[in-house]
């Protein structure tokens, strides 16, 4: 039997950012160093095939500090955490490592710094993730006021409206992002936004590589969890391009065969915490089913590198 041709157009870039590949990097740097159990708070990134990796190699995840025993070292999310976190943890006198990406402690400083000037701050992003909470976290209560869209803007009461600041998650839609920060810039006039996007260049690249391949297929799967923020927002851009069909996946047990009958062009993409095996996987289940010839659309080239924390660097002390 024949199988029906089928091209599928890969995004570049896709897959791992570099505060992902650092984040999983201290994990199995601090195993070999220290031995397991290592303790992190809250999954290293978001991604059940790399949290279940390292928990085989004897992570423990836990949501809470106080869930670590004191003696054991603890490992702190790419997402970041509260200021009140490290704080606990040098109270107890535990050994902690901060995996916090570097893009994120970014947008902590300039938190930090506004508030240092007197300044409010609004925080554009998601209630509840895990970035937006350890960034709200780094300042005292009221401090930092949180919105999630233009019609939340228009609610919002400030200590002074000519003393404000605005940070952003850094897995947004830009052009959501863009649509709230217009809707803070029309209100408050006076509001400071950042020197540089707090949106990370990461997030920027996958969403730009999903606009340049959206209009030509007929579906696009995007691979990642879905409790992913980078990852759910490559599906919404991918429908917002044009492309009539996206979904997102974990693995290739999830794909819906019956929404995909009868495409004859699919674009693939993934989130920054989703590894290539899992994408590999998905174009893999592709090729049992139709004829494929692969075309990688790459739109931008990315070679951004972050160092691990010096004390993995160090040798361990006998």
């Amino acid at each position: 039997m024949t199988r029906p041709p089928l091209t599928i157009l890969l995004a570049a870039p896709r897959g791992f950012c570099a505060g992902v590949d650092r984040a999983i990097k201290i994990v199995e740097m601090a195993l070999e160093k220290w031995g397991a159990p290592v303790y992190v708070r809250h999954e290293i990134v978001h991604n059940r095939y790399v949290v279940d990796g390292l928990r085989a190699k004897g992570a423990v995840f836990v949501e809470e500090l106080d869930e670590c025993p004191a003696d054991r070292p603890v490992i702190f999310s790419a997402h970041g955490v509260p200021k009140a976190v490290p704080a606990e943890a040098a109270r107890r006198e535990m050994l902690f490592v901060d995996a916090t990406c570097p893009l994120v402690s970014k947008v902590h400083i300039e938190a930090q710094r506004h508030h240092e000037r007197g300044l409010q701050i609004v925080m554009i992003g998601h209630a509840g993730h895990p970035e937006t909470v350890g960034t709200m976290g780094q300042l005292p209560p009221g401090e930092v006021l949180l919105v999630e869209s233009p019609e939340d803007v228009a609610r919002l009461e400030v200590r002074d409206p000519d003393a404000l600041a605005f940070v952003t998650q850094t897995t947004l839609s830009v052009d959501d992002t863009a649509d709230i920060a217009a809707a803070l810039q029309t209100r408050f006039p006076a509001i400071q936004g950042p020197h540089k996007e707090d949106i990370c260049y990461a997030t920027t690249n996958r969403q730009e590589s999903v606009k340049a391949i959206a209009p030509r297929c007929d579906a696009l799967l995007v691979v990642g969890a879905p409790n992913s923020s980078n990852s759910r927002r490559l599906v919404e851009v991918a429908a917002r391009a044009g492309c009539p069909y996206a979904q997102l996946v974990q693995r290739a047990e999830d794909i819906d065969w019956r929404a995909l009958e009868g495409i004859g062009t699919l674009g693939v993409t993934a989130g920054a915490s989703a590894p290539d095996v899992l994408i590999e996987e998905v174009v893999d289940a592709f090729r049992a089913r139709h004829d494929v010839s692969v075309e990688v659309v790459e739109t931008t080239r990315e070679n951004v590198e972050f160092k691990v924390p010096r004390v993995l660097r160090e040798p361990a002390s006998a």
